[in-house]
């Protein structure tokens, strides 16, 4: 019986101890080993993007296991796999679906994505070496997964069935007859996506009503002395220094520093394993994790693993040790930011074990590396104090910090190259999203300049 599940594998590419736990697609042929080593080719790449490339494959796998025995050829497949993702396999009128897969239609979007993953790995698959010597039947009479997906690959190759994304701008002229026979459906066309922002109103409120303690009998205290500092100085990070939340957790307790003249916190953010070790005696953060810790850097994790932190390969601030520093605005907030700091080390931080020792910054009540999931759920709880929804389309969620950081360099006169470097972009384009404004700013200042001329 045809099946196709997500595992995960441990990958060596040689003799030597060097492995590397891979997301990885089983079906009843055995491990899908081209798509393994795919993703052993593209170890630079986030854990994200590799959860992104599995799902991609194990979709196409169902829709071949449950449609192999109506195409013959891999390219009339594909298109009615495109199809299905567009439209959904099940009859919109009878809600029935034979195939058994009951697929609901996917957004534009997010089915340019999936065939986008698909074509990066056949594209990849069509240049090794190797891949003509398996395709020995025909697609229908093919019996291995490897073999169709190597139809997959050929036909990409031959017909260039799939998306045809990947070329760069400046071979548009060599490619201009070179046109997809599988395409996504029209998506959208529209503005970028307006900020959607934290509230600066409620900003204060949240710092000082919404991150408080909690006592042994499990009642909010709501006073000065018993603040939540952990989620203050996490907060304040992200809304005063734009960094993001998987940055803010990443950093070491030696990454925050004090500039005695003018008495303010500096902080860098390195990169999670080729920054500067914190020890000389170690190259990178990578090498002192692994021997002093026997831990990976956090973005090496998988998504399903308790440590797994995001890394957006921002532009660094000093590329030779590996960092970007944080720029606070208003500058103040430098300073207010230290003292927030300097408390929650003094008071509240709990430190690890001496069997579980780690060099971070911002731990659990065990003395465990902080996570993602529960910040989010204190930063969740501390939203739901003001008596705000928690939601994304409401700027409430921990990103929502970031988009008001980049909104509020705007306001102060800041060029779109000033906020790009103040939120390391790679890119002079990706601070748009964070500066666009909102449908009530432009509303807002409708109003107010109808109100100056009349």
């Amino acid at each position: 019986m045809a099946y196709v599940l997500k595992i995960r594998a441990r990958y060596r590419s040689d003799a030597t101890g060097r492995e590397v736990l891979l997301p990885a697609v089983f079906t009843e042929s055995g491990l899908v080993l081209s798509h393994l080593r795919y993703l052993a080719a593209h170890l630079g790449r986030s854990q994200a993007w590799r959860s992104k490339s599995v799902a991609a494959l194990i979709r196409l796998i169902k829709y071949i296991n449950a449609n192999v025995e109506y195409y013959n050829s891999a390219t009339e497949l594909l298109r009615g796999f495109q199809a299905a993702l567009n439209g959904g396999s099940f009859n919109q009128t009878t809600l029935e679906d034979p195939s058994g897969l009951y697929w609901r239609p996917l957004t534009a979007e997010n089915a340019s994505s999936v065939l986008w993953y698909i074509t990066h790995y056949t594209d990849w698959l069509s240049r090794q070496s190797a891949y003509s010597s398996i395709r020995i039947n025909g697609f229908r009479k093919a019996t291995s997964t490897e073999a169709r997906l190597n139809w997959c690959a050929y036909y990409n190759k031959e017909r260039h069935v799939f998306l045809n994304y990947l070329n760069s701008y400046g071979r548009v002229s060599e490619e201009v007859w070179r046109v997809r026979d599988v395409k996504a459906d029209e998506r959208l066309v529209g503005l970028i996506n307006s900020a959607v922002r934290f509230p600066e109103s409620k900003i204060d409120d949240l710092m000082r009503i919404g991150f408080v303690r909690r006592d042994n009998r499990g009642a909010s205290v709501f006073n000065e002395e018993r603040p939540d500092y952990k989620g203050q100085a996490i907060t304040m990070l992200m809304h005063y220094g734009g960094v993001r939340r998987s940055e803010a957790l990443q950093l070491y307790l030696q990454d925050v520093m004090v500039d005695k003249v003018r008495g303010e916190a500096l902080v860098r953010v390195y990169h999670p394993s080729l920054g500067r070790s914190p020890d000389e005696a170690y190259s990178t953060r990578g090498e002192y994790l692994a021997i002093r810790f026997r831990l990976k850097p956090r973005n090496q994790y998988l998504v399903t693993e308790r440590l797994h932190l995001g890394w957006k390969r921002p532009l660094l601030t000093n590329s030779r040790e590996g960092y970007f520093a944080v720029s606070f605005f208003p500058p103040e907030k430098a300073v207010e930011f230290l003292s927030v700091f300097t408390n929650y080390l003094k008071f509240q931080r709990v430190s690890p074990p001496e069997y579980e020792n780690h060099p971070y910054a911002f731990t659990n009540c065990y003395g465990a590396p902080e996570t993602a999931k529960n910040f989010s759920r204190l930063h969740k709880a501390a939203v739901e104090r003001l008596e705000l929804k928690h939601c994304k389309q409401l700027g409430t969620t921990e990103h929502g910090h970031r988009h008001a950081y980049g909104y509020r360099l705007s306001e102060y006169g800041f060029t779109p190259l000033e906020i790009k470097v103040a939120m390391h972009h790679r890119a002079i384009s990706s601070q748009q999203v964070y500066t666009q404004k909102s449908d009530e700013d432009v509303r807002k200042y409708m109003r107010s300049s109808y109100e100056r001329n009349h």
